[in-house]
């Protein structure tokens, strides 16, 4: 999916998985997805015995995670009536993917069928009293990947206008239903960088003066392409660090994996009752 790709290319490309999918997991259509980001494989275990499974290599369109704690494969479980799909790992734009690579997952996903889109990321906290292992539900975004898996030619018939309403991206019931499953979840904003290099302190600072109380590297365009395909979604971040200039030590992605599989399991049961209720 290159700067020549053809308009109708990227959609083209998910409905090809997206048969793919259904053909090899049996199941017509998926009603939700749920995407695993850094620190979140040690939770795939919790939403249940997986009825298919396979690598995201063999499906059209995806492209090789390259990251530690994103492993490529892609998953069909039952939430409690729901065929769900889990995709362990993403890809992300710092890796040298262009948008459509990076939101081909959500698009084949929700063409598979899923109307309920779950991103889940690892996050640094902009809040010092924010600690490691923390869910907070995502109210909001800052895209600031200057990036947009809708920029070009328009998209191609039947799909709908590029110009997107993002007022409520992340869905105020889905977040309603989550608070009613963990009363105490916090919510807040998402700043999403290119990455990969952590965020300078200056950087964190004015985003935090921008709104924002977590940053990451994800999220942003996926949610982008999940809105634009009618989809709903609630993002969860589980904040495994403070970010630079509010955290007192270095910034490690190991110790974000090490606090994302510590936390992620609990979480995992959060989100899995979330998409049985919705």
């Amino acid at each position: 999916m290159s700067a020549t790709t053809t308009p109708g290319e990227p959609f083209a490309l998910a409905e090809q998985a997206a048969r793919e999918i259904a053909q090899r997991s049996g199941i017509e259509r998926h009603k939700a997805v749920i995407i695993l980001g850094s620190g979140w494989l040690e939770a795939a275990e919790v939403f249940g015995d997986a009825t298919f499974e396979c690598r995201t290599s063999e499906l059209a369109g995806f492209a090789p995670p390259t990251v530690a704690g994103h492993e490529g494969r892609v998953r069909s479980v039952v939430i409690g009536n729901r065929p769900t799909l889990l995709l362990l790992g993403r890809v992300h734009l710092y890796e040298g993917n262009e948008p459509a690579a990076v939101v081909h997952p959500v698009r084949a996903a929700v063409l598979a069928g899923a109307s309920l889109v779950v991103l889940t990321n690892a996050a640094g906290g902009l809040d010092s009293k924010m600690r490691p292992g923390q869910p907070v539900l995502i109210r909001d975004h800052l895209n600031l990947t200057g990036r947009s898996p809708l920029a070009g030619p328009p998209p191609p018939a039947p799909y709908g206008s590029r110009f997107v309403d993002l007022t409520a991206c992340y869905s105020p019931r889905l977040r309603a239903l989550a608070r009613a499953v963990e009363p105490e979840l916090s919510e807040g904003v998402y700043g999403g960088f290119v990455g990969p290099q952590y965020e300078t302190p200056a950087e964190v600072d004015m985003v935090r003066r921008l709104g924002a109380d977590l940053v990451g590297m994800s999220t942003v365009l996926e949610a982008i392409a999940a809105r634009h395909l009618g989809a709903e979604v609630l993002g969860c971040s589980l904040v495994t660090n403070l970010a630079a200039g509010v955290s007192p030590h270095p910034l490690d992605h190991a110790e974000v994996l090490a606090a994302g599989a510590a936390a992620a399991p609990r979480l995992a049961r959060l989100i899995a009752d979330v998409v049985a209720r919705a």
